[in-house]
């Protein structure tokens, strides 16, 4: 089994400059690129407000809280095969996808505890409480429910 030196000295190796990376890089792609990072500015302000809602309103609604460092990691950052540029990437898109993710969550949570009710078609992407809703059109269930909730 090999060490983690070993394995760090091996992915040095196959590491690209940043230099040549940029040299290699589609001009289009570089271009771009600033739009892609400008979605930061948003996604900062989206994470404090989805932050503060959960903060105040899940202990409220005795709703359990989202944990985000379930969601939002960063460990992509510490491979050595990566450059600065790549990293910066790497980071970027573990936020960006990560905080979607978590706020998938708190999303699907608040849904759960206001209004579990399945879609009468099918959807693309179910979250994690979807199986635990209601069917559609089940009228009783829904009355129940909320008797047992308020």
């Amino acid at each position: 089994m090999k060490t983690a030196l070993e394995i760090r000295n091996e992915h040095r190796k196959f590491k690209r400059s940043s230099w040549k990376h940029l040299r290699e890089t589609e001009l289009l792609v570089i271009l771009t690129s600033p739009l892609i990072y400008a979605c930061v500015v948003p996604f900062l302000m989206v994470d404090l407000s989805v932050a503060i809602y959960q903060m105040v309103c899940f202990p409220i609604y005795g709703i359990p809280k989202v944990r985000r460092r379930n969601y939002i990691v960063f460990d992509r950052g510490h491979l050595a095969y990566l450059n600065t540029i790549e990293k910066v990437g790497c980071i970027y898109c573990s936020y960006a996808n990560g905080l979607l993710a978590y706020i998938s969550e708190i999303a699907a949570r608040t849904e759960r505890h206001f209004c579990p009710i399945k879609h009468a078609r099918r959807i693309a992407f179910m979250h994690s409480q979807y199986a635990k809703f209601l069917e559609y059109g089940d009228a009783r269930g829904y009355q129940e429910l909320n008797a047992r909730v308020k």
